[in-house]
């Protein structure tokens, strides 16, 4: 998983590398699209995709940045899968979900390239690292043991009264805007109870349909639902969201409970 795109010698580099120490891996590209540099967009993406493939995967995530600078090449074990990435906040939400059984920084020149490049550490560091424990390396090996490691500076969403706070977390291909709120805290503000009791706001625009599916709304119309990543999504169908709102990434969403309309004739 890469910023790389698909033009240049930089992602067929990387499997070079691998299949050279490791003929009979299997290697799955998640993506090589990931916008320039964009290390939350990379993590939540890591995030939707990382449990749906079998136990000892290992994730090679090369969206680095920082690279040659100080920052540290990370390798953390959790209970079913292996992650390699720049200690930049990439692993970061994987991480937070995932218990940590072992993580580490990778220092051991052993299993780099011989000759290392300042501009290419995915292809010389990370990429053979990964092949190595391909092969059976034992975590031990790679470097010394980390106590932490660097987290995206995001607000987490915050139940505030009878409304939740929370923000666009990623943009997909379609226009839909996928929030950080998840589902489960609706009933926090009695959300589990009837889908007609709340709305969402989001740039001055109050959406007030809480659907089930894409379908279930008409064509353009703007509704929100929770997503197959089990957070608020907001969509409209066969359009997109984004545009019709003009929001993006780390716009505020709030959800509340609707108030009902006072009778005025008693």
């Amino acid at each position: 998983m890469t910023d790389f795109g698909e033009d240049d010698f930089f992602v067929a580099s990387l499997k070079g590398v691998i299949l050279k120490i490791n003929p009979s891996v299997w290697i799955i590209d998640i993506t090589h699209r990931i916008p320039s540099f964009d290390i939350q967009t990379t993590s939540f993406i890591l995030l939707a995709s990382y449990k749906y493939f079998p136990p000892q995967t290992i994730f090679l995530v090369v969206v680095d940045p920082g690279v040659g600078s100080e920052r540290k090449i990370l390798f953390a074990r959790t209970k079913e899968y292996y992650f390699i990435a720049p200690d930049n906040g990439v692993l970061s939400l994987v991480l937070e979900e995932e218990e940590v059984e072992d993580l580490r920084e990778i220092t051991n020149e052993k299993y780099f390239l011989p000759d290392l490049s300042h501009t290419f550490e995915g292809r010389d560091k990370m990429a053979p690292a990964a092949a190595w424990i391909s092969k059976g390396v034992p975590c031990s090996e790679f470097g010394p043991a980390k106590s932490s490691f660097e987290k995206l500076d995001v607000e987490k969403p915050q139940l505030k009264g009878t409304e939740i706070v929370g923000h666009v977390l990623y943009q997909d291909k379609f226009g839909n805007l996928i929030t950080d709120i998840p589902a489960r805290m609706l009933e926090d503000i009695g959300g589990k109870t009837g889908r007609k009791s709340i709305d969402l706001v989001i740039r001055g625009k109050k959406i007030s349909s809480f659907m089930q599916s894409y379908s279930s709304a008409k064509r353009g119309e703007l509704l929100f639902l929770v997503g197959s990543v089990g957070t608020i999504e907001i969509t409209a169908r066969e359009e997109s969201a984004s545009k019709k709102l003009q929001a993006g990434i780390g716009d505020e969403v709030r959800v509340c409970v609707r108030r009902p309309i006072k009778n005025l004739h008693g």
